[in-house]
């Protein structure tokens, strides 16, 4: 089988288009006879003619070359010479020997050294496909080189950031603790963007991509230029710093970082704000070694999430949730329905007027083997990550159904469950038909259904949302707007769609009774859902301050801590029977 034609010079050039080629000779007018020789067929070809060992060293130190031709014999330098500087240089560039004469002992002990081939000067046929057989192998070489850079790059920095990945920030970390003796204090600082799901789902998956960009950027451009700065996940930034004064240096540059990153990002024609709940470790006080750095600051940044946007927590030696590799909780999260190790929790919801019980929202939980129960927080990004969160809602919607109608029948007619559907669940073509099979299977009339949607998932396309949402009202099931207030849509859509409830979101109904922004949002919100006969629900009810409020505002329903904390069904239902005999206490 006779091997396929080599393809012309031209096919495999360098990056900047063109072939390098070093002349290794004494004589301008011998190397002008090779340069016409080789540029008759056209190529693209650059050349250098170099006559001494220094000067040869020079070139090679310059830049890399395709190929070189020697002549054989030079007034005090030899092709022998040339060949013994390039490999003094560790250069593995293809060597041919150019002579106008027949081989002699001096170019055979070259060739047998490794250099490709040797050509008379006079036979210009020959030299041609010598010089492209070389410059093809040769460029083939360095694109295997270039690919093999570029996998070594993939594999340790994040592709759309070009930070390092979490992998190569540990090796940074090992690389600068192992380099200070006796060790130095630094800190790892762990970020995690707020609520960033959102915004990938109102305004688009390249919005979040860019504005994961922008963060990268802006951490490069705030932080002085010895930090190390890596996204080892998601929507999660870190930041290595080396030679930090003490603990109150951590959390003051963690408090820098929150501040830098809290001006506007302007990402497909929106102002973005960004928040992060900050984790703070130290070394050697809470760690001695970067494995254990990077967990113990994620453990601090998970601490730091549960408390709220914007909050900073340093890492304590006290108890805490464990940690366990995130692909191991990723496969694990996969196999949790299967093993049973989902559940769900419901939490009161009251009337406020009244302050007697109406209902419950169902929230689900994960009992991990080792992690223990894996907060909601936690549970449901990463499922909307790895693409079961639609299963996880089908699950808790099965679950939360058949509990409401057990408690029907034991004697709490009147119950109702809000069930959350995720924007991935609502979005399924046959997402009616999967509510209507769970209401057939349970038994639970749809009046005592309200599924608890987010205003992205609504928006995100209005005509399938309207078809959807008149069926599931067509099935007397109630639709409810959660976390209102927080997206990029306005009460103006409201009146396109059947909806029966607004969820003020906690944020708000935190500070309620304090900043007077919140006071105004939610006043406005009451007033307004009002107007267009809305329920309104308020969330992350804490105080009795805050209770009082929001029924002089005639605000319909509240829940949170205040009222009762979600808990599992037996306790719920004992919770229940107490608070009907003696409603007034709460």
């Amino acid at each position: 089988m006779t091997e396929p034609p080599l393809p012309p010079i031209a096919a495999a050039r360098h990056h900047d288009g063109v072939n390098h080629i070093l002349l290794v000779e004494d004589s301008e007018d011998d190397a002008e006879l090779v340069r016409a020789q080789l540029l008759s067929a056209h190529r693209h070809l650059a050349f250098r003619r170099v006559a001494s060992a220094e000067a040869m060293r020079a070139a090679l130190a310059e830049q890399a070359w395709d190929l070189v031709i020697s002549d054989n014999r030079m007034p005090g330098f030899d092709a022998l010479g040339a060949y013994q500087v390039l490999c003094q240089n560790h250069k593995d560039t293809p060597f041919v020997v150019l002579s106008g004469a027949l081989p002699d002992q001096s170019a055979m002990a070259v060739m047998k050294l490794g250099t490709i081939d040797f050509v008379a000067k006079t036979d210009a046929q020959r030299l041609l496909p010598i010089v492209e057989r070389e410059l093809r192998y040769s460029n083939l070489s360095r694109a295997k080189a270039e690919i093999e850079r570029a996998l070594v790059h993939l594999t340790y920095h994040d592709a759309l950031t070009e930070l390092p990945n979490r992998q190569m920030l540990q090796k940074l970390i090992e690389h600068s603790l192992q380099g200070s003796a006796p060790p130095v204090r630094s800190a790892l600082l762990f970020l995690d963007l707020y609520r960033f799901m959102r915004i990938n789902e109102t305004l688009g998956w390249a919005a979040g991509d860019e504005l994961l960009r922008q963060v990268a950027r802006r951490l490069t451009e705030f932080l002085p230029i010895d930090a190390v700065i890596a996204r080892p996940g998601q929507d999660k930034f870190a930041v290595y710093l080396e030679n930090v004064a003490g603990p109150e240096d951590g959390f003051a540059q963690a408090r820098a970082i929150c501040e830098a990153l809290a001006r506007p990002f302007a990402v497909a024609d929106e102002e973005l704000f960004v928040t992060c709940a900050t984790g703070v470790c130290l070394y050697p006080d809470h760690a001695d070694c970067a494995g254990t750095l990077l967990r113990n600051a994620e453990s601090a940044m998970v601490e730091a999430k549960q408390a709220g946007p914007a909050k900073i927590h340093g890492y304590t030696s006290a108890p805490v949730r464990a940690q366990i590799n995130p692909l191991r909780l990723e496969s694990a999260l996969w196999h949790a329905i299967e093993r049973e190790e989902l559940f769900v929790h419901y939490q009161p919801l009251f009337d406020v007027r009244s302050r007697t019980l109406v209902g419950a929202e169902a929230l689900v939980r994960w009992q991990h083997p080792e992690l223990g129960v894996v907060p909601p927080d936690r549970l449901i990004p990463l499922a909307d990550e790895i693409g079961i969160i639609a299963d996880i809602g089908r699950f808790v919607l099965r679950a939360a159904c058949r509990q409401t109608r057990l408690w029907h029948d034991a004697g709490l007619p009147g119950m109702t469950v809000a069930v959350n559907a995720s924007a991935a669940q609502f979005r399924l073509p046959n997402f009616v038909d999967d509510v209507a099979a769970v209401l057939s299977e349970t038994g639970l009339a749809g009046e005592f259904l309200e599924l608890e949607i987010t205003e992205t998932a609504v928006m995100h396309d209005a005509p399938a949302t309207i078809r959807t949402l008149g069926a599931l009202r067509e099935m007397g099931v109630r639709i409810a707007i959660d976390d209102f207030g927080t997206g990029y849509s306005s009460l103006a859509y409201l009146k396109q769609f059947p909806i029966s409830t607004l969820k003020i979101d906690r944020s708000f109904v935190l500070n309620v009774t304090t900043d007077a922004d919140s006071r105004a949002i939610v006043s406005t919100i009451i007033v307004l859902a009002k107007a267009l006969k809305l329920t309104v629900v308020a969330e992350g009810v804490e105080t009795v301050e805050q209770l009082e409020f929001l029924s002089g505002l005639h605000c319909d329903r509240a829940q949170g801590y205040l009222l009762g904390k979600p808990t599992a069904a037996a306790d719920f239902h004992r919770f229940s029977t107490r608070t009907a005999l003696a409603p007034a206490t709460l």
